[in-house]
C-alpha cells in the first residue's frame, strides 16, 4: 500500500471510507502489511501516546480496523486492518487517456480489439481523473484468478502454467512465458492492458497481478505477492512479472 496522493479509499462492511491525514494513512499502511501493537504502532509513527490513540479511535470508529486486547494483560492491545484497501489519489494523467480515445475514431479488426481498446480506456480515464485504482483492480483479478484456475488441472507449478500460457494464448490477453520458475518470473508480451501504450512512468497492469495471484493460490494454496516490475508503461516493450 502505497498511496501517491493524499487521500486513499479504503472498502467497508458500511461502504467507501476516505482517508486523508497524513498520520492515518501512515497507521493504515502498518497494519496494510501485518497487524501492529499499540506501541509498535507509536513506535513506527513517532507520534505521541495520546495522538495514536484518538487516530486509532477515529479508524475504529470508521470501521477500518479491529481492536484486540490480550486476555491475560488488558493493557496489551494489537490492531489489525478489517477494511480493504481499494485505491488512492494521484497526479492526473491525460495523454495517455486521450491516445486511447482517438482510437475510437478508426474501425476494429475484431470484436476482440474493440473491447481490448474499451478496457485500457476505461482504465487511463480513471487515471485522467487523478484516480489510481490499482489495489482494487488487483483486488478484482485475483478473484477472477481464482474462478479461472477452477479449469486447470495441475497442482505443481511447471504444469499450472503450462495450462496458463495455453489459456492467455487462446483468449487473445497477450503471449506469457515464463522466464524463470525460482523465483517466479513471468514475461508477457502484447499485453491486451497495455499494449501500444507510450511511457508514462508507471505500471498498469496489477489486474493480471491479480489473475496469477488468484490462480496460485487455489491451484497451489499459496498466497503470494506478484509484483510487475516493467510494463510498457513504463517504457518497456513487454510486461514483466516476479513473485516475491
Amino acid at each position: 500500500m502505497e498511496p501517491d496522493g493524499q487521500t486513499a479509499l479504503f472498502s467497508t462492511q458500511n461502504g467507501i471510507i476516505a482517508i486523508e491525514g497524513p498520520v492515518k494513512l501512515q497507521i493504515m499502511e502498518l497494519l496494510y502489511e501485518t497487524a501492529q501493537s499499540f506501541d509498535d504502532i507509536v513506535k513506527h509513527t513517532g507520534k505521541a501516546k495520546s495522538t495514536i490513540s484518538v487516530h486509532l479511535k477515529d479508524l475504529k470508529a470508521s470501521n477500518l480496523l479491529e481492536e484486540h486486547v490480550d486476555p491475560d494483560d488488558r493493557r496489551k492491545k494489537t490492531y489489525v486492518m478489517c477494511s480493504q484497501y481499494t485505491a488512492c489519489s494521484q497526479k492526473p494523467v491525460f495523454d495517455h487517456y486521450r491516445k486511447n480515445l482517438e482510437e475510437f475514431t478508426t474501425s476494429f479488426d475484431s470484436e476482440g480489439g474493440l473491447l481490448r481498446s474499451m478496457f485500457r480506456t476505461v482504465q487511463s480515464g480513471f487515471h485522467a481523473n487523478g484516480f489510481n485504482q490499482t489495489p482494487i483492480m488487483e483486488n478484482i483479478g485475483q478473484d477472477i484468478g481464482m474462478k479461472i484456475a477452477e479449469t486447470f488441472t495441475s497442482t505443481y507449478i511447471e504444469g499450472l502454467f503450462e495450462e496458463v500460457t495455453d489459456y492467455w494464448q487462446k483468449n487473445e490477453m497477450g503471449k506469457l512465458t515464463v522466464r524463470s520458475y525460482d523465483p517466479l518470473i513471468i514475461n508477457i508480451k502484447d499485453s491486451f492492458i497495455c499494449e501500444g501504450t507510450k511511457n508514462i512512468g508507471q505500471t498498469l497492469c496489477s489486474f493480471n497481478e491479480g489473475i496469477l495471484q488468484g490462480i496460485i493460490l487455489n491451484k497451489m494454496n499459496l498466497q503470494c505477492n506478484i509484483v510487475e516490475t516493467e510494463c510498457c508503461g513504463t517504457g518497456h516493450g513487454h510486461c514483466l512479472f516476479v513473485m516475491q
